[in-house]
């Protein structure tokens, strides 16, 4: 009987948030729990094994599971620890016939730059060579040739925001049923491209970025065609193979490589255009303060939690403060320090703490502010976006002069209206609203606030690209540089 190893590895990471990850911030599963704990849900994993389970006769051999929100570079005893966790689990698996693993792409420790390489390479000593191992991915992950070497196929999203990860899953497991069914050797072919982009033209509803996934559907669904994608990258994860990338899997390597050159040379054409177009913060300050008929929603992206930064900026807060902003405003912030203090005083009472900075000072500086606790809590919520359950640790929200702050003390998306619903706080009654990460569903926002603002704030996730300082990535790459060449290669790997 064919037995599928089932395992999976996940974390987003920015290289540029100061605070570290650790293995506390990881969920584990091992053996039969790895399947009970995905099954059924909106995960990639839980989408290859709807596929499985029409297959009886193929038994799983589920081994490891470790998942983590987008945080800061993963301490270097942490992955060592998860990577012989993984590594032990799937010793203890095999032997096996064939493996799908889910992963994300954009994972980074403090003396790795490829975990995921690692972890396949690894497995693949452990599965031997006549395996075949099939792979998801997240498009924001950084697709390395030590992956890609050891893979005999892979999947990655087709969508931004992510909507598709269950329907990457059935793709995986598909390619993975069609390789030992039929016998297939895909031939993927990969072109990198020196360019790093962020913006809303990667919306695939609504971008130019939207239009190459949808050719690359078109290539998997075309006769040949097994799979198709492009990796953007996380501009974030600071690594020496961060990049763009094309990569296109056919029966047949020349069609693989030629398709892969035409996408990555349509990306690199547009190039320019795949960027945000930021406003000051003052700017934005004075936008605020003269809209008078609704709410001005401000998109601090370069706070987003969900992109791996810290979630403890207080740039906007002491913009407004400075610009003398009078509107009712509502801003999140992940500040252990701030809520602790707002439960020491208890609800109703007037405390002074500091706002912001508990794991980023150098970028944001404490502002120290007096208010009155209007409402504390455990953080516990049922998040908006995803269905799935969020734990922000206790949660205060303070009530400071015109200013509401929601006070959390762990990382949390910050991508819907969660937090701030979760703690009886509905946007629609403030004048000004904070939001970190770089877009939403148009529901939440976009489709009734009077104005959207993407602001130029300082932060470990800044779509102003320059502003983060690489120093990891291959040089030159648009946008760090000026008068970057493009000469698009195509290199084929097939075992």
């Amino acid at each position: 009987m064919t037995r599928i190893l089932i395992a999976e590895c996940k974390q987003e990471v920015s290289t540029f948030n100061p605070a570290l990850s650790h293995k506390e911030d990881f969920r584990f599963a091992y053996g039969p729990d790895v399947v009970a704990s995905r099954r059924g849900g909106q995960s990639e994993l839980a989408g290859a094994l709807s596929v499985f389970d029409s297959r009886p006769e193929l038994p799983l051999a589920p081994a490891f599971s470790a998942r983590a929100g987008s945080g800061g570079t993963l301490a270097a005893a942490d992955w060592h620890w998860i990577a012989r966790e993984f590594l032990d689990a799937v010793r203890a698996a095999a032997p096996v016939d064939a493996a799908y693993i889910s992963l994300h792409g954009a994972m980074g420790a403090e003396d790795e730059g490829d975990p995921e390489g690692y972890l396949l390479a690894e497995t693949r000593k452990i599965v031997g060579e006549r395996i075949p191992i099939v792979v998801s991915l997240d498009l924001h992950g950084i697709l390395t040739e030590r992956m890609l070497e050891q893979v005999n196929g892979l999947t990655v999203y087709h969508t931004y925001p992510h909507e598709d990860m269950v329907d990457t899953g059935v793709r995986a497991a598909r390619l993975l049923l069609r390789i030992l069914d039929e016998g297939l050797r895909p031939a993927t072919a990969l072109v990198k491209i020196p360019a790093l982009v962020r913006g809303k033209e990667l919306i695939t509803a609504t971008g130019l970025f939207g239009g190459m996934i949808r050719q690359c559907e078109a290539i998997e669904a075309s006769p040949g065609g097994l799979a198709a994608g492009m990796f953007i990258g996380n501009p974030f994860t600071d690594v020496p193979e961060l990049r763009s990338s094309s990569v296109i899997t056919t029966t047949d390597p020349d069609r693989s490589a030629r398709e892969a050159l035409r996408l990555a040379n349509e990306l690199w054409a547009v190039r320019e255009a795949l960027h945000e177009d930021l406003t000051p913060l003052d700017e934005a300050v004075r936008i605020a303060s003269a809209t008078t008929n609704g709410t001005v929603v401000m998109m601090d992206a370069a706070d987003a939690t969900t992109s791996g930064a810290s979630g403890d900026s207080n740039a906007v807060l002491r913009a407004c403060l400075n610009g003398g902003y009078q509107g009712q405003a509502l801003m999140p912030v992940i500040d252990p320090r701030a809520a602790a203090a707002c439960f020491a005083a208890g609800v109703g009472n007037a405390v002074r703490t500091p706002v912001g900075g508990a794991f980023d000072p150098a970028r944001f500086p404490p502002i120290e502010m007096a208010g009155r606790v209007h409402l504390l809590a455990e953080g516990r919520f049922v998040a908006e976006f995803s269905g799935g359950e969020s734990f922000a640790g206790p949660t205060a929200v303070l009530k400071a002069q015109n200013y509401t702050l929601v006070l959390a003390s762990r990382s949390v998306g910050l991508h819907d209206r969660s937090l701030y619903l979760a703690h009886g706080q509905d946007p629609r009654q403030f004048d000004l609203v904070v939001v970190k990460s770089p877009h939403c569903k148009p529901y939440m926002y976009a489709d009734w606030c009077a104005r959207l603002i993407n602001v130029d704030a300082p932060g470990a996730t800044s779509a102003n690209l320059r502003s983060l300082g690489h120093t990891a990535c291959a040089r030159p790459i648009f946008p760090l540089d000026p008068d970057v060449a493009f000469t698009p290669e195509a290199r084929v790997f097939q075992r």
